[in-house]
């Protein structure tokens, strides 16, 4: 009841309080008109002569008190009501509470826990001051940045990536690999790296080869034991020894991503096409692996170059192969332009140069080089019938100190002097 009649006579008070204030405007604005009109006549706008102009201003003077008087007896009459309405409402809370609140006394609260309780909002101010090694025990909570261009940023959030960084991982050639980035935030060490590390030393793959293996194949971490061990597993029964197929894989990182058919496939090419033997083709594989792991385009395209435009016969072929296997892999246009030098420049027949196949994995540079001095010596004589015999696989191998001395039998000096000249 006493809350409805605080209520009717807050409404009741409103609306006197409205009548009064729209009564106030309509006084001032009449003083304001009248004020303004006295003043254009003390202008002397309308009516002139210095009796007037008296009579104007003392009427001015009148007006402007009587509206003084008027804004302060308003702005008393304000201040009350506000007074009284904020009493009202003091009282409507108090009714409020005695209505709905549940009349039973709140808990003491003792002495301790109120002490508890400053002390642990004083233990959380910014305002307070506090000393280095309570500064370093500060634990901030991490968190992952939602998305970034580099690895780097990640690493002091993932615990997978600081220990792939402590195996010497090379992270800024991962990044460079798409999907590489978001595959390894989510891989976890202890179950998803570790048991492959642990499976790579297994079967003898040093400590030192992780950190290349990963680098150039991470997806390796991605690919169950189950696979990895068919893969090893079928190597050896096609009589590559332990060491031979831990070297293989440390060569060729991606060789255990390979299924065990395609591996078998890939066998079967190099033994067909250059008509080997089992035991010649595994030679040539343990000695270059990625063979396997590569495109057999260049590879075919290599051989048809050899046969075709070099004019080397199968046999020659299966020989250079056997002792270079790089030339399978090599480019094209260095293949062609160090045959030609060989051949129309220097002279080297097709036997020799089968005879001495790593003159045909040399840099090109290197052997015109030795060969125009010795040109200007008198010495690029490489026919093994006739004397001063100089035999290809020296050429191209020895240092250039030993070049100088043994072969061509001139000064370190002569030969850097005749560099200058080319």
């Amino acid at each position: 009841m006493a809350a409805a009649c605080a209520q009717l006579c807050l409404r009741s008070r409103g609306l006197c309080s409205t009548a009064s204030t729209w009564q106030h405007y309509l006084q001032v604005r009449h003083c304001i008109i009248v004020t303004k009109e006295s003043a254009k006549i003390s202008n002397g706008l309308f009516i002139s002569g210095s009796h007037t102009g008296f009579q104007t201003r003392l009427k001015w003077k009148q007006q402007m008190c009587h509206y003084n008087d008027f804004t302060a007896k308003y702005l008393t009459t304000k201040a009350k009501e506000n007074k009284y309405t904020e009493d009202l409402s003091r009282t409507d809370i108090v009714a409020y509470k005695a209505t709905h609140m549940p009349t039973t006394d709140p808990q003491p609260i003792s002495q301790n826990k109120i002490s508890l309780d400053l002390d642990a909002a004083g233990e959380f101010s910014a305002l307070e001051e506090i000393s280095d090694e309570e500064a370093v025990s500060i634990s901030i909570p991490s968190s992952m940045p939602s998305a970034s261009t580099s690895l780097r940023d990640y690493v002091d959030k993932s615990e997978t990536l600081a220990k792939l960084v402590q195996l010497g991982v090379n992270l800024f050639k991962l990044e460079q690999k798409p999907n590489v980035g978001s595959m390894l935030l989510r891989l976890d060490f202890n179950t998803d790296v570790a048991p492959r590390l642990l499976f790579l030393k297994e079967i003898g793959v040093e400590d030192s080869r992780f950190s290349y293996i990963i680098t150039h194949n991470p997806f390796i971490l991605t690919e169950s034991l189950e696979n990895l061990q068919a893969r090893v597993n079928y190597l050896k029964s096609k009589k590559f020894s332990s060491e031979t197929v831990a070297s293989m894989v440390s060569r060729a990182p991606h060789l255990l991503n390979f299924s065990v058919k395609r591996i078998d496939n890939r066998l079967a090419f190099y033994q067909q096409q250059l008509k080997l033997s089992a035991s010649n083709t595994r030679n040539i594989l343990a000695r270059l692996p990625r063979l396997l792991c590569g495109s057999l385009e260049p590879v075919k395209e290599n051989l048809k170059v050899c046969q075709i435009e070099l004019g080397f016969k199968e046999n020659e072929i299966q020989h250079i192969v056997i002792a270079v296997p790089k030339v399978l892999t090599a480019n094209k246009r260095k293949l062609t332009q160090t045959f030609d030098f060989l051949h129309n420049t220097m002279k080297v027949p097709h036997y020799l140069i089968t005879k001495f196949p790593q003159v045909l994995n040399t840099k090109y540079l290197r052997l015109r080089e030795r060969h125009l001095f010795l040109e200007y010596l008198g010495k690029a004589q490489y026919d093994p019938t006739l004397p001063n015999y100089i035999s290809l696989d020296r050429l191209v191998s020895l240092p250039d100190d030993t070049f100088c001395t043994e072969l061509a039998l001139a000064t370190l000096e002569d030969f850097y002097l005749f560099q200058k000249m080319l």
